[in-house]
């Protein structure tokens, strides 16, 4: 079955700016006709394709033809480069790249990553930035074509890469580790020490507190603080305790600015790569510019 191109990329526009408003500006049509397109999609495929909210979204059914198009896009972007001399300016500029990452990834080792990528292809990366047991559903709803995450299942479609083990630990300033720590048992300590978590999604505080203390449960004050460099420059201050990338905290441990609360206990949370099984040469490099970066950031 054959499926209108323009209406794919309406449908595209759409969810990817969030209302029909936005995207007929983006794509320099009227509301009306980007409607219209989608209209007549969901006329002959005989479903419906958007939920028409504010943000609009994607049905399933929707999600999988975004996801199709995505795939279209990428694919179109190496073609254009393989006939740059027969194309336009337009047709040789690079596209941004749609991938979700963890924050603890980007402000450690995305980043060489991505400028190798920039270097090789000219394309660009659009960031879509969760956690990492969460960032897979990314994939699953067709937003990006790659993720980093901790799942190491692919998703259908998708293919998976070790990358090896980010390690996190528990850390504070001095003053802070001497007021909660000093002469204490680790339960009570964990109990009454406030505790710096990310976000409402963020469980790697609790999960190395089950591992350090088996089942006791302390439940301690809590800092939310959704920025990895506010998180560590609130553990500077002392205002809490926190588990922190260790390539973003070396330094500050070995100064004497962090102090290591539990020394033999950290946390090793694995990373995969997982990316859309196309045959494409965006995919293939990009997936080669993050393995080589994690290779050397990340326990292998």
């Amino acid at each position: 079955m054959m499926l209108d191109l323009q209406a794919l990329r309406a449908l595209a526009a759409v969810l990817r700016e969030g209302s029909f408003e936005r995207a007929a500006r983006q794509m320099h049509v009227t509301p009306s006709a980007v409607s219209q397109r989608i209209r007549a999609l969901e006329e002959r495929l005989g479903c419906v394709l958007l939920v028409r909210t504010s943000p609009v979204t994607a049905t399933e059914e929707g999600a999988r033809l975004y996801l199709h198009f995505l795939q279209i896009e990428v694919l179109e972007a190496d073609l254009a480069r393989d006939l740059q001399p027969l194309g336009d300016a337009a047709s040789r500029r690079g596209r941004s790249i749609r991938v979700a990452v963890n924050a603890d990834s980007l402000a450690t080792w995305v980043i060489p990553a991505l400028a190798d990528f920039h270097a090789r292809s000219g394309d660009t990366v659009a960031l879509h930035v969760d956690d990492q047991d969460h960032t897979r559903e990314w994939l699953r709803s067709g937003t990006v074509f790659a993720a980093v995450t901790a799942a190491s299942e692919p998703v259908a479609g998708c293919r998976v890469d070790p990358l090896g083990s980010m390690r996190y630990c528990a850390a504070a300033s001095p003053e802070f580790a001497k007021r909660y720590f000093e002469a204490r048992d680790l339960q009570a300590a964990f109990s009454e020490a406030p505790m710096l978590v990310f976000n409402q999604k963020d469980q790697l505080q609790h999960r190395f507190l089950n591992e350090l203390l088996g089942d006791a449960d302390p439940h301690p004050p809590v800092w939310w603080l959704p920025s990895t460099h506010a998180f560590l420059d609130a553990a500077r201050a002392g205002l809490g305790w926190g588990l922190h990338p260790l390539p973003l905290v070396a330094d500050d441990l070995a100064s004497g600015r962090l102090v290591d609360l539990s020394p033999g206990h950290s946390l090793d949370v694995p990373l995969f790569w997982q990316s859309w099984r196309l045959d494409s040469e965006t995919v293939h490099t990009l997936r080669s510019c993050m393995l080589r970066a994690a290779e050397g950031a990340l326990l292998q």
